[in-house]
């Protein structure tokens, strides 16, 4: 895994002209308290977080505009933050500079009914805007887990237990408008369903991790609430029979809308943490949203292949509450695999394959896991063939640390050889910026003159996804 290094780059203080710049145009909106600023180069990941020199807290794409020219005058690094839930070291200030907090930015601009989307401010949460929705019979579907921000979600191309229905932000980011490294504001794109004008600049942005320019609005799909909602969870013999049993039904075109994987570890951890009474066992929860009759028959042949594989303890709820109850569970794995090991600090990843793969992947993955000293839990969006490790270790123990290293690098290699991706959902970030190299090659050089084209002097989140 990649770990930061010493740089060279000037450092701002306190007393610094664009640190004095900032308070004259933002006032009190600007700190340079080293509490706030370690709180601000710190997400949810295992790498080290890494401090800005100051934050600035705005409300408006003007105001984000304003900031960025100053650090621009400066070339201060300048990166955006959200809600800090990131999981590849995106919000560490490797280079220190000026975090633009943009958790305030909290409107929700516009809800069109009629043309199923909305445009919310690059604050505004997902749980936040779901509830805002819910009198309107709409809904927006991306759920990563975290009440992540949608700016945040756009930046990293988030996804999560509905994309094998729903789509990724990719899908659902209809427009984007953006600050760019000079203090210009573009719309990327328009409301319609579709255009041929022009470069894909809304795709551009959306999983460019704050290192082109910072996502202020965004126009997203919406979805109709579905008639009928059933969840489901069921154990299994083993987990290569879960797997098999998800592989058969994503071919056999069944449209399942939340289709996860939890190992028999965590599935303990779970019972522990939520004081559930699920067996011990690797386990498939499922959701299926349509109507009455079609939510009815598609649980029925989920359930007859998942039969096929030595599927028992099958549990359906249709009410409401009894769906939250189950579904929580499943958000709740990542603090209760963290519970398993006290003291421990969560080494987590993730990967996708081609569903063909996926078995075969989970099932080597396991067997390196299994041959080690470290407890590694296993969960995933199995649907589309995504799933995350996390290895639990001592943080001050570089023996383990190594060891989970280096599973952690077998594992995306694995992935790799298999034509899959080193992150389907997390990101590059810095931790996964030498993966990058392996699995896309030329590539990169591509991206590495895209950013030089947008932001020549490499101020916009410098030392994330490629290395200038």
């Amino acid at each position: 895994m990649v770990s930061s290094t010493a740089t060279k780059r000037e450092r701002f203080d306190p007393s610094s002209p664009l640190i004095n710049d900032l308070v004259r145009e933002f006032g009190e909106n600007v700190t340079t308290s080293a509490a706030v600023c370690e709180r601000h180069g710190t997400d949810e990941s295992f790498h080290l977080p890494h401090s800005p020199d100051a934050v600035v807290f705005v409300t408006s794409t003007e105001q984000v505009s304003q900031a960025v020219r100053l650090c621009g005058k400066y070339q201060a690094p300048v990166i955006a933050y959200g809600t800090g839930t990131s999981l590849e070291g995106h919000v560490a200030a490797l280079y220190g500079g000026v975090c633009i907090d943009l958790s305030q930015m909290q409107t929700v601009l516009e809800v069109n009914q009629e043309d199923l989307d909305c445009t919310v401010q690059a604050g505004v949460t997902r749980k936040q805007l779901n509830e805002y929705l819910r009198d309107t019979g709409l809904f927006f579907p991306v759920d990563p887990g975290a009440d992540a921000s949608i700016g945040g979600m756009a930046s990293t191309r988030a996804s999560g237990t509905t994309a094998v229905r729903y789509g990724t932000m990719r899908e659902t980011v209809m427009s984007l408008k953006v600050v760019l490294s000079d203090g210009r504001v573009i719309q990327t794109a328009r409301r319609s369903r579709k255009s041929a004008a022009g470069y894909d600049l809304t795709r551009l942005f959306v999983g460019s991790e704050g290192t082109l320019g910072i996502i202020t609005e965004v126009t997203l799909r919406l979805f109709g609430i579905p008639e009928a909602i059933a969840s489901a969870v069921c154990s299994f013999p083993t987990i290569e029979d879960a797997v098999n049993s998800v592989i058969v039904s994503i071919q056999s075109g069944l449209p399942v809308a939340r289709i996860e994987l939890l190992d028999d570890i965590t599935m303990g951890g779970i019972n522990n943490f939520s004081n559930t009474n699920y067996p011990v066992a690797d386990t498939l929860f499922y959701e299926f949203h349509g109507s009455e009759a079609g939510v009815e028959e598609q649980s029925r042949q989920a359930q007859d292949i998942a039969d096929e594989f030595g599927a028992s303890n099958f549990q359906w709820e249709t009410l409401p509450e009894d769906r939250n109850r189950l579904w929580q569970a499943r958000h709740d794995a990542l603090y209760a695999m963290n519970a398993l090991r006290p003291g421990a600090k969560p080494m987590v990843t993730d990967v996708c394959v081609p569903i063909s793969r996926l078995a075969e992947c989970i099932r080597e993955t396991k067997r390196d896991i299994d041959g080690s000293s470290v407890v590694a839990p296993v969960a995933g969006h199995v649907g589309d063939g995504n799933f995350h490790v996390a290895y639990l270790i001592d943080p001050d123990d570089d023996e383990e640390i190594k060891e989970a290293s280096d599973m952690h690098d077998r594992l995306v290699m694995r992935a790799l050889a298999m034509g899959g991706t080193c992150t389907g959902e997390h990101g590059i970030g810095y931790g996964k910026i030498d993966f990058l190299n392996e699995e896309l090659g030329e590539g990169v050089s591509v991206m590495r003159d895209i950013k030089k084209a947008l932001d020549p002097d490499n101020i916009m989140n410098p030392g994330k996804i490629v290395r200038m």
